[in-house]
């Protein structure tokens, strides 16, 4: 793993910590926002193993459909977890009643996880 990628990983690390507290103040739409972020600099840290950068949440995402889930580098499921999280943000971050709610926030937070596990050993054994 390289720097770059470790401090990546360390801050997906931070904001799944953040969002873990966050949800247990009950919290829930700050704390998808959070889960998000995690696998967000997730995909970012995955991508810069191929070789990839990219300045949009947009094109982050797009490219780890076409780079990572679609040669089935990664499970395709988490780049539908990432786009669907990343509507979420979205909702969670610009609507003034997201109504997220305790599940929402406990699923996203749990998918965070696995992303990172997933992670770990992608960048890991590379």
């Amino acid at each position: 793993m390289t720097p770059e990628q470790q401090a990546l990983i360390d801050k997906a690390r931070r904001s799944l910590e953040a969002a873990q507290s966050l949800m247990e103040q009950e919290f829930y739409d700050f704390a998808v926002s959070r889960a998000y972020y995690s696998m967000f600099y997730i995909a970012e840290a995955l991508l810069d193993q191929e070789g990839l950068s990219f300045s949009s949440h947009a094109a982050v995402i797009s490219a780890f459909g076409q780079h990572l889930a679609r040669p089935g580098k990664i499970p395709a499921e988490l780049h539908r977890q990432l786009i669907d999280a990343q509507a979420q943000r979205a909702r969670a971050d610009y609507d003034p009643h997201p109504d997220l709610s305790q599940l929402d926030a406990q699923m996203l937070v749990s998918q965070a996880q696995a992303f990172l596990t997933i992670a770990l050993q992608k960048l890991n054994t590379n």
